[in-house]
């Protein structure tokens, strides 16, 4: 098929704009509100009687929450260039910010703290880490590391979960959210995929962790003879305007007791101190 015969095939925008509207539950009421347009004019833009100016397809773009590479496309429907860059992430213009993220991960030790892109793609790790990932298989580790797939895998993290049936039911209604919001067939891909896992099913949370449970779902981990409460925090950057940037995440697992603090920073030490560099 030639790239003319496969863009006659894409979706001309109207039909698109009105797909997005739908994920989003809004009426064309609500939206043509929230554009500052009329029902009517929304109506012949979703059935294609009219074709929506560059402003308009940004606007509505904007109002939906529709993902930067997604308002692309709609632009490319309506017969405009793209508005927004996709700067490779270890490409020299985002070099600053690349400093940036790794000054951050640095922050956090002990506690371990990834950057991951759109699809959980490990891009960036600090020491921390490496706690998580004992005993994983090597396989899971080489790139490129989902880390969705290493937490919920066999192979992975879910032998040492303690709470492996609330933790992994926390991960796929996130990971089902994510692809419902954005559309994206591959992390519908990745739902499937991880729901075929094996788990435990989903309970209530062990008496220890009936405090911190009742704030926020931890991962329970057992280290050595310890066991580990963590608690997850998610950080984006604000009001992107380049594809990459929009997409990346930095991912944070909190100590959710003393505990936990201690041990961290205990094993961090002991991996710090057995490098030989």
């Amino acid at each position: 098929m030639t790239a003319d015969a496969a863009l006659a095939r894409e979706p001309g925008v109207g039909p698109l704009l009105r797909s997005w509207r739908t994920r989003r539950r809004i009426s064309q009421l609500d939206l043509s509100i929230e554009a500052e347009i009329s029902t009517r004019h929304l109506s012949f833009v979703e059935t294609g009687r009219s074709r929506p100016s560059r402003e308009m397809v940004l606007r509505l773009s904007e109002s939906l929450d529709v993902p930067l590479r997604d308002r692309n496309r709609l632009l490319l429907a309506a017969g405009y260039a793209p508005a927004y860059a996709e700067t490779p992430v270890d490409g020299p213009d985002l070099a600053a910010l690349r400093g940036t993220v790794r000054e951050v991960l640095a922050g956090h030790e002990p506690f371990p703290t990834v950057v991951v892109d759109r699809a959980w793609t490990l891009l960036e790790a600090n020491a921390g880490v490496a706690v998580l990932l004992e005993g994983v298989a090597e396989e899971l580790l080489e790139p490129p590391v989902n880390v969705l797939r290493v937490g919920l895998h066999p192979k992975g993290l879910a032998p040492r979960i303690v709470n492996l049936g609330e933790w992994r039911a926390h991960l796929l209604d996130r990971l089902r959210r994510e692809a419902e919001w954005t559309a994206d067939p591959g992390l519908t891909d990745l739902y499937r995929e991880l729901c075929a896992y094996p788990g435990a099913d989903s309970g209530a949370s062990p008496s220890g962790a009936a405090a911190t449970a009742a704030l926020a779902v931890p991962l329970r981990l057992r280290h050595g003879r310890e066991e580990l409460a963590l608690l997850s925090t998610v950080a984006t950057f604000g009001t992107p305007v380049d594809i990459t940037v929009s997409e990346l995440r930095i991912e944070s697992f909190l100590p959710a007791d003393r505990a936990t603090s201690r041990a961290l920073h205990a094993a961090v030490a002991a991996l710090t101190d057995a490098d030989p560099a």
